[in-house]
């Protein structure tokens, strides 16, 4: 079943709720700013009030400037439960600031280990940039600045699960995981340089409200504009942009990893080039 969309846009007030650490996240200009502190008591979060099925969702994010390492900033669609269905951006900081690992991953029914990790081509912390995700029925995109970085398509008919069955919600996240963040946990966070803060503005979710208290109206696709986030697949130029990005930003991609995958490389690797 596929639904009449509904844009929430713009004011953080109208679809955001602090989720944790109420003390250290904030909204300004009558709704059009949010940050995400953290310091070493405790981070900060928050989760859109609507649960969706299928969106284009963006956000303008400023990370953490200076030495952020060990800090994460994340932004994420999610469902509940232990066969939950993920789709993430995670920022995880560096000691100089810069470069930033911008780590990407899809969950499926429970199962993640799908991670690709990117470098950026400008400093994400000087200014705001656009994050966003397209997620339909044909497949799911990752794009910064409306340049995609990575794809996901819908290849159930030969096995291969994508994110199709759960409404989500979306979530923001500032913590620490120095643990793993940065060089593999060997750089810790430095908490003189607390607190670490990350600014969020322009949110909006052009998508499906699941139906709860307001019901989402059945609708076919092929009664869309082809123009639409709910029919978007890759044009000739997105696979530009996309294959500029994967050649000279991308730094690790779990299909490539034959350490890590000794027998056989994951099913949906072998589908394309672009995944």
């Amino acid at each position: 079943m596929y639904y009449l969309m509904v844009t929430e846009a713009g004011n953080f007030n109208q679809d955001i709720e602090i989720a944790w650490g109420q003390h250290k996240a904030k909204i300004f200009d009558k709704g059009q700013l949010l940050t995400l502190s953290l310091d070493k008591s405790s981070g900060s979060g928050f989760q859109s009030k609507n649960w969706y099925m299928y969106g284009k969702i963006d956000m303008h994010i400023k990370l953490v400037q200076g030495n952020s390492a060990g800090t994460v900033t994340t932004y994420y669609l999610s469902s509940q439960g232990p066969s939950h269905d993920e789709i993430d951006f995670e920022f995880l900081g560096n000691s100089s600031g810069q470069p930033y690992t911008l780590h990407t991953n899809i969950y499926t029914q429970g199962k993640g280990a799908r991670e690709q990790q990117f470098y950026l081509w400008f400093n994400p912390t000087a200014d705001f940039h656009m994050y966003s995700i397209i997620w339909n029925p044909h497949c799911i995109i990752f794009l910064v600045d409306n340049t995609p970085i990575r794809v996901f398509n819908n290849n159930e008919g030969v096995g291969i699960p994508i994110p199709s069955r759960q409404p989500t919600r979306i979530y923001s996240s500032l913590w620490n995981a120095d643990d793993w963040a940065t060089q593999g946990g060997r750089v810790k966070t430095d908490w003189t340089k607390a607190p670490f803060t990350a600014s969020f503005r322009n949110y909006n979710a052009n998508a499906c409200v699941w139906p709860s208290a307001s019901p989402c109206i059945s609708k076919s696709l092929s009664s869309l504009p082809t123009n639409s986030w709910m029919n978007r697949v890759l044009t000739a130029n997105d696979r530009r942009k996309l294959e500029w990005v994967q050649k000279k930003y991308m730094v690790y991609n779990y299909c490539t990893d034959t350490k890590r995958f000794p027998k056989a490389i994951p099913l949906e690797c072998k589908q394309s080039k672009f995944r």
